[in-house]
């Protein structure tokens, strides 16, 4: 609750590192879909040549971790989660649609289910801390306040389209850097020499 309230108000320490979004999905697709009833599946579909972002690994995964949550909530009687990535580039036309967009290349997330969606007055308000549509018990009503909060400390962009029975995309931007990636996990280059004992 402490970092989930702290991630809301913009003040979790956060250790940004050139990411290949990619590749680290691809690392933890295993414990996403530990999170997920077998009666939904999780589909990953990653774009080619992705570019690198700047990004906390943790604070991603608690990211993606509090939107499955809530796919998976929306889907009682099962169906299916799709993580897509993209390059982008958010410009002209696009920003003067959308005002919360700024121009620039981007790294696109999208997360989908196939769930009950949302009315237009719930999409407005999901965001905001505390607010649920869960029943007591069921939830702290800071999942996606804390998305929102843990996005905008990457400066990052949100957006969520829904429609009631026809499922909910939430829209992840980030904004694209012009260096390499670190690499994800171990990595042993050249032959182990022993010594002279």
């Amino acid at each position: 609750l402490t970092r989930q309230l702290l991630a809301f108000a913009r003040r979790q320490v956060i250790e940004l590192q050139p990411l290949d979004l990619n590749k680290h999905l691809e690392a933890s697709l295993q414990m996403f879909r530990r999170l997920l009833p077998e009666t939904v599946r999780l589909d990953f579909i990653p774009a080619r040549q992705l570019g690198t972002i700047m990004a906390d690994p943790g604070q991603l995964d608690q990211i993606l971790v509090n939107l499955l949550v809530n796919a998976r909530d929306a889907m009682p009687n099962g169906g299916t989660v799709t993580i897509e990535t993209e390059n982008v580039l958010v410009n002209g036309e696009y920003v003067r649609q959308h005002p919360w967009a700024k121009e620039g290349r981007y790294v696109l997330l999208s997360v989908s289910d196939t769930g009950i969606g949302m009315d237009d007055a719930t999409r407005e308000r999901i965001f905001e801390p505390f607010f649920t549509t869960k029943g007591p018990g069921k939830g702290t009503g800071l999942g996606l306040s804390t998305v929102y909060g843990l996005v905008k400390q990457h400066d990052g962009m949100i957006h969520v389209y829904s429609e009631l029975g026809k499922g909910t995309t939430f829209k992840i931007y980030f904004p694209l850097v012009e260096r390499r990636a670190v690499e994800v996990g171990p990595k042993v280059e050249g032959p182990v020499v022993g010594g002279k004992e």
